[in-house]
Parts: C-alpha cells; structure tokens; sequence
C-alpha cells in the first residue's frame, strides 16, 4: 500500500512542477526564445488546456486498459511532453505544453480510483491526501529547485530534470502499482450518465470556486507582501516556501482529520476558514506577522480541500468515476484562471493590492455555499463507493 501510494504522489510532484514551474522561467523563456512575455505567459494557459482536453479522451478510452497501463501511458506523455518543451520552436513549446498537460487530470482520475481499490477501510481520504502530497512537495521543493536551475544553467534545465524523473516515476509504476483494471463502465454512454444528476456538478462548481478564491489573492501575492505588506523583494522566496509549507501540512491535516470527520464535513470546513482569512487579510494585510500567517492558512486550506473533494466526486459519478476525477482536475484549473481574473479587476480598477481579498473571500464562500447544497440534496445515510463508514456524510 505504502509504494502504491509513494509511486503516485511522486507521478503528482512530477506533474506539480511542470504545471507550476512556468512561473520561475517566463523571463528566460521570452529573452532565449525571442518572444514577448505575454506570449511566454501563455505557456501556463496551453498546459491548463492539455488538461482540459486529456481528461474527457482519457475517460473514452479508460475501459480498454487496466489501471496500470493507463498510468504508464500518462506517465510517459510527461516524459513525452516536457522533453519537447525544451526545444526552441514556439509551435515546440505549444505542443510541449499541451503534452504535458494532457496526461493531469487523467492521471489524479486513475490515481484515485486505484486507491478505492487498494486501500485498506476507512483510509481512503488519507491515501488519496498521500497521493496528493506529491503535488504540495513540488511547490514546497520542486519549484524552488527548478528556479534555481534555470537562474544557473538554463530555463530548458528544470524541464530536462522533469523529464529525467518521470522515468524513474515509470519504474515506480511498473514495480509497485499492481494490474488492476476499472470495470466501473462498459459504454460510453454509462461514463457519462452521472452527469445527469446535480450532485456532481455542486462538487465541480465547489471545487472551480474553491481554487479561484485562493488564486484570486494568490496569484497577486508578491504584490501584496511587498507594497501593502512592506516586505522587500529578497524576503519573496521565503514566503514562497511558507506558502508551500502550508500546503503540504494542510494536506496532511485533511488526512489526520479523515479519521473522525466524513469528506464533506472536511471540506465545508475548511472553505469557511478560507474565507475568513481572505476576509481577515483585507484588514490586516498591513501587519507582517498576520499577513505571513494568514497567507499560510489559506495555502493550507486550499491543499486540504483536495482529497476531501477528490472523494465526493467519486462517490458522486457511479459508472465515470475517472471522468468524475479527473473533471475535478479541469475544475481545478478553469478555477485557477477565474481567480486571477477576478482578482486582477480589483487592481484594474485601481484599489489597493489588498482589495483582492474580497473577490477571492466571496469565490471561496461560494464554494462552501455549493458544499452546504450538496449537502442538503444527499442522503445522511449514503455511503462512499466501498461503503466505509469513514466516508459517511
């Protein structure tokens, strides 16, 4: 159980420093490539599309091969995809990009579904968190590393590095993942009848707005810690890292919380503390000590509400699980791209860097919103897909 989980979570910190890594290269990138920085910015939104599109192809797919090879397969698109990334052309870099994309959402989808089936009762939420804790790692250590990397040598180095380690991530599958096979959906048609039903589509929208509240305040917090928080440029790094810490231990939190408390209750939980340190930050982002600490809590509450939700989609999409995982994935992307959306008007209107918080604290309450919903249109009866009394709502 514990290679299972290990070989998962280090495919998870493989994809998380692809996806995230963009942002420590984007001036190399634009000055070695000879492009403007807002078309090296688009390297983030062309990954972002991979996921959107490998997700839905996956799913159409999934019935024909065990859980094993679909994994190797995704894993070797990562190898594939970051490895082209690193060629000069800009039609290189775009392939590249939606090529190492294509295989995230895919891969959370069969890495969940793969630990409903291995996991011992009640351990589901926890080992689901393991996996997890791959992608909280790489922006703790990874990202770190892979700036560093492209300062030294070259922006192509980290995308190399990625591509290296995804190979050792292949041998971790094809050694410790056993040959299972997900026998959930027969037709095309029965992946997609959970669809049908508001329950999936509450936990969609929960996890979209879940993401963008912490994005919308996220995405702008060099701007916030330095000119409303006053910390200068070279403290940056280390509050990259608190942010990182708070997402690896907020994960780790989800699971300790796991034991006594179902997915839904973790989730709406941890949503409500979203929004009260987004409210809390447009007060109080002109104190160090309670900008540094709140920054923490939100990082920490974003990365808990990961497996909780990974769970209920699970639960909620009998017959497409893995399209119901890996939606959760697109979900969480499109909800990356709102919130610095909905973030940015507030510094398009000319507020205080600070007012971001107010548009991310009304996305994250949303998202509780959607949870309380879902809440009430479930059964307090229903159980999870392998009826554990852990995952009880």
């Amino acid at each position: 159980m514990k290679k299972v989980v290990t070989a998962l979570a280090m495919g998870a910190f493989g994809l998380g420093m692809a996806e995230f890594g963009m942002m420590g290269v984007l001036t190399e990138l634009a000055q070695d490539v000879q492009i403007t920085l807002p078309d090296a910015g688009h390297m983030i939104s062309f990954y972002a599309l991979g996921v959107v599109i490998g997700a839905p192809v996956m799913a159409l797919v999934s019935t024909r091969f065990s859980l094993k090879t679909q994994l190797l397969f995704l894993v070797a698109l990562c190898v594939l995809g970051n490895a082209i990334f690193t060629l000069s052309s800009y039609l290189m870099l775009v392939v590249g990009r939606l090529v190492s994309g294509f295989p995230h959402g895919a891969f959370f989808g069969v890495g969940a579904i793969l630990l409903t089936k291995v996991a011992r009762p009640g351990k589901v939420t926890a080992a689901v968190a393991g996996m997890v804790s791959g992608m909280t790692l790489a922006n703790l250590i990874g990202i770190p590393l892979g700036t560093w990397l492209s300062h030294e040598f070259s922006w192509r180095a980290p995308f190399l590095l990625i591509s290296v380690f995804n190979l050792a991530v292949m041998a971790s599958v094809f050694f410790w993942i056993p040959d299972l096979s997900d026998n959930a959906a027969t037709t095309l048609r029965e992946q997609f009848l959970f669809l049908k039903a508001p329950e999936p589509w509450l936990i969609f929208l929960a996890t979209m707005c879940g993401n963008a509240g912490v994005f919308a305040w996220f995405s702008y917090i060099k701007p916030v810690m330095m000119t409303i928080s006053g910390f200068p440029e070279a403290a940056m790094p280390g509050i990259m890292m608190l942010a990182g810490l708070g997402m690896v231990l907020g994960n780790l939190f989800s699971a300790r919380l796991s034991v006594r408390l179902s997915p839904l209750r973790i989730a709406v939980l941890m949503d409500f503390v979203i929004v009260a340190a987004l409210l809390l930050t447009f007060f109080f982002a002109y104190q160090q000590a309670a900008s540094l600490a709140l920054a923490f809590i939100c990082c920490a509450g974003l990365f808990a509400l990961s497996a909780p939700l990974q769970i209920l989609l699970l639960q909620n999409a009998k017959g497409g699980e893995m399209l119901g995982a890996a939606g959760g994935q697109i979900a969480f992307n499109l909800g990356s791209a709102l919130g610095a959306f909905c973030g940015g008007m507030m510094i398009t209107l000319n507020l205080a860097y600070n007012y971001v918080a107010l548009p991310a604290a009304l996305l994250s309450f949303a998202a509780m919103l959607s949870l309380v919903v879902y809440g009430r249109l479930t059964s307090p009866n229903r159980t999870n897909i392998n009826s554990r009394p852990e995952e009880r709502h």
